[in-house]
This record gives C-alpha cells, sequence and structure tokens, in this order.
C-alpha cells in the first residue's frame, strides 16, 4: 500500500506510528490494559504478530509482550534515535515500525519485553480467528 492510501486508511496517529517512527503517549492507547483471548495483527499487512498468551503487564505505558507468534514477521534493526541505544521492531511484511524491544521481560516468559504501539496493531479476539481469516491461531488458546 502506497503512503497516500495509508494515510487515508489510518488514523493520524496509526501512520505516525507505522511510517513515521513514532510513539504514541503512555497509559493513553488502545491495549495497554487490554488482556481480553486473542492476537494482535499488523494494523497495516494484517498479519499476525503477538498472541495475548504472551501479553503481561510491565507497568510502562504500552502494550508489552514475551514474544512475537511468528518471529519471521517482526525484525529487529539498532536505534540510536533520541540519544538512545535501543533495538527496534517493525513487522517484516508491511515494514511497519511497533514498537522497541528491552531485555528487562520476566525471566520465566524468556527475559524480553516487546513494548510496542497500540496504535501498530488491530486485535482479533479469540472468537472472531475464525471468521477473520486466522483459524489456525485458534490453537494458540486451546
Amino acid at each position: 500500500m502506497k503512503k497516500e492510501e495509508l494515510k487515508q486508511t489510518l488514523t493520524p496517529m496509526q501512520y505516525h506510528v507505522t511510517q513515521e517512527s513514532g510513539t504514541e503517549p503512555p497509559f493513553r492507547n488502545e491495549f495497554d490494559a487490554h488482556f481480553e483471548d486473542g492476537i494482535y495483527v499488523d494494523i497495516v499487512s494484517g498479519k499476525p504478530l503477538f498472541s495475548s498468551k504472551d501479553k503481561f503487564d510491565a507497568h510502562c505505558g504500552w502494550p508489552s509482550f514475551s514474544k512475537p507468534i511468528e518471529s519471521e514477521e517482526v525484525t529487529e534493526h539498532f536505534d540510536d534515535s533520541h540519544g538512545m541505544r535501543r533495538t527496534e521492531v517493525r513487522s517484516s511484511t508491511a515494514d511497519s515500525h511497533l514498537g522497541h524491544l528491552f531485555p528487562d521481560g520476566p525471566s520465566e516468559l524468556g527475559g524480553l519485553r516487546y513494548c510496542i504501539n497500540s496504535a501498530a496493531l488491530r486485535f482479533v479476539p479469540k472468537a472472531d480467528l475464525e471468521a477473520e481469516g486466522y483459524t489456525e491461531y485458534k490453537a494458540l488458546f486451546e
């Protein structure tokens, strides 16, 4: 999808986050405190990214996950913007900016924290997985 088309289909915040590597405000976003069963998909491509089974409350103000559903759909890039040394995560299919990866997640979940902007995600509830074409992911919740 071209940038002009994305500006028409995404909200200004979704566009800013995914296309301009922006960050939404902490604690004032759709999925920070959202813990319903389902999967989170890339707002641009629709590709599955994260499962609610791997979501935890990191008290950081953004949704946090211990791992992606499929590692090949999330790419890692060195980011030294804003005077920090971080690992940026992007979706491989749409090249959407998602957020950052930190090594401070719960050790019992592998020690990683994928700190992701809600604006980069769309939530698909467990009950809607089949209807929305994500049948293979129902097994995550059985």
